[in-house]
């Protein structure tokens, strides 16, 4: 049974909305180097959608978290992550030692590449649903993680204290244990509350493989 082809208008509206974000994030962000560093990836994914839609459409449910991601990192370029508004109001409420909005963005970071990640397995290898596609769909969460906290720290060799905005550790000697952890929980967490609509979702625009015994 093929596919029936997704209206274009969602995934539209959103690049729309993130460009929107995107420029507000980018006027008078707290640190401009930090700013760069932050939304290098929205620019790198922004492109990689545009260039990819016509022969490699994502799944709706794909571009909507996505587009999530973008924010919560365009957010945090702009006021750099220690520094987040609504962070700073949680911290105040509930009497929090710290702002805890980069902990959200290291949970998103591996609760949406999750996702991601197991579109591509699904649509580009031999693996389908069952537990070796939740295994290695985690694992590179986990190793794309932990790849980030490397660049994070190749950043702060290279930009010294200009780079303390991007490191956002506020203090925390376990700072990078914490983001590779929450990455990690968003990982399997995303897999087993999303499964089953990302399953659905991905239907929308390829064919579903056979589950394994099948």
């Amino acid at each position: 049974m093929t596919p029936r082809p997704i209206p274009a208008r969602e995934p539209l509206l959103l690049a729309v909305v993130a460009g929107a974000v995107l420029l507000w994030s980018g006027i008078g962000p707290h640190d401009r180097l930090t700013w760069w560093l932050e939304v290098a990836p929205v620019f790198i994914g922004l492109a990689i959608c545009f260039a990819t839609y016509s022969n490699y459409r994502l799944s709706p449910l794909l571009y909507r978290l996505l587009f999530l991601h973008a924010v919560i990192l365009m957010i945090g370029g702009h006021y750099t992550y220690a520094l987040v508004p609504i962070g700073d109001w949680f911290r105040n409420v509930f009497d929090l030692s710290r702002n805890h909005y980069d902990r959200v963005g290291h949970l998103a970071q591996g609760f949406i590449p999750a996702i991601l990640a197991r579109e591509v397995l699904l649509r580009s290898s031999p693996l389908v649903q069952g537990k070796w596609l939740f295994v290695i769909a985690t694992s590179l969460c986990l190793a794309f993680s932990a790849f980030y906290e490397m660049l994070e720290w190749w950043a702060a060799l290279a930009g010294g204290e200009s780079a303390e905005s991007f490191l956002g550790t506020q203090g925390d000697i376990w700072d990078t244990q914490w983001d590779m952890f929450l990455a990690l929980l968003g990982a399997m967490a995303s897999q087993l509350l999303l499964a089953r609509m990302h399953d659905r979702s991905l239907a929308k625009v390829v064919a579903p493989r056979p589950a394994l015994g099948d």
